[in-house]
């Protein structure tokens, strides 16, 4: 394996981390990609976008980075880096430049997930100010965010959910990286936590090579076969 074979570096969303992907890193794997998942902060779009750029700055070789939901909005930002040969999004945001998740989701109807949100503050530190931590009402996020995944999971998953400050929704993407790296766009037609057309819009709005598949809105656990075929395609068509 040399440095010419990309990683593949998977990026979680809001309310969930990277053990979301766990069933599509053994697809990726036993095809002999370097497959890397770490953990996003979850505390501001532009400082997990640099988080991540950070990941990637250290990676040799090339990257193909993968964005599941809040996940999509930082790879907006993170896949300007030079090593990132592509992005991929799985029911995730594709922001515009200057764009705010809040914004993007305001073209819409609200899904089901508007009405389950918990707020809990958090200390800042250096701040008198508290955070506001965002997470899913427990006894909602199983239909909410995993209709389609093993009831005991969803149950597990619900329990250890990943919080997103508050701020991250209404912080602007300072770039759009679609716009001069080739994408990919999973539509989940069943997401009860973005709306399905947030997903679509934002994708056909960047010209992304896209695919749907009827699924709640953790794609990655209801359907790994699906998302690995996708990151394939991107790995295939930026490798050729």
């Amino acid at each position: 394996m040399t440095d010419s074979t990309p990683t593949v570096v998977l990026v979680h969303g809001a309310f969930a981390d990277a053990s979301s992907f766990a069933r599509v890193i053994p697809e990726l794997l036993a095809d002999g990609l370097k497959v890397l998942a770490p953990a996003v902060p979850n505390r501001s779009l532009i400082g997990d976008a640099a988080y991540i750029a950070s990941v990637v700055r250290h990676i040799p070789g090339p990257v193909i980075l993968v964005g599941h939901s809040y996940g999509g909005a930082v790879i907006t930002v993170a896949g300007a880096e030079d090593n990132v040969q592509a992005l991929v999004y799985l029911a995730g945001y594709a922001l515009e430049q200057g764009e705010s998740l809040g914004e993007l989701q305001g073209r819409f109807p609200d899904s089901d997930l508007a009405s389950a949100l918990v707020y809990m503050p958090f200390p800042v530190e250096g701040s008198t100010e508290p955070g506001t931590d965002v997470t899913v009402e427990i006894d909602k996020f199983p239909a909410i965010f995993a209709a389609d995944v093993d009831p005991d999971l969803a149950k597990v998953l619900a329990v250890s959910q990943r919080p997103l400050a508050g701020a991250a929704f209404a912080e602007a993407a300072p770039v759009a990286a679609w716009k001069t790296k080739p994408s990919w766009g999973l539509v989940s037609s069943s997401d009860r936590t973005i709306n399905p057309d947030v997903e679509r819009f934002g994708y056909e709005r960047a010209g992304m090579t896209t695919a749907e598949v009827d699924s709640s809105h953790l794609v990655m656990l209801a359907h790994p076969k699906k998302v690995a075929d996708l990151i394939r395609e991107a790995v295939r068509s930026t490798t050729a």
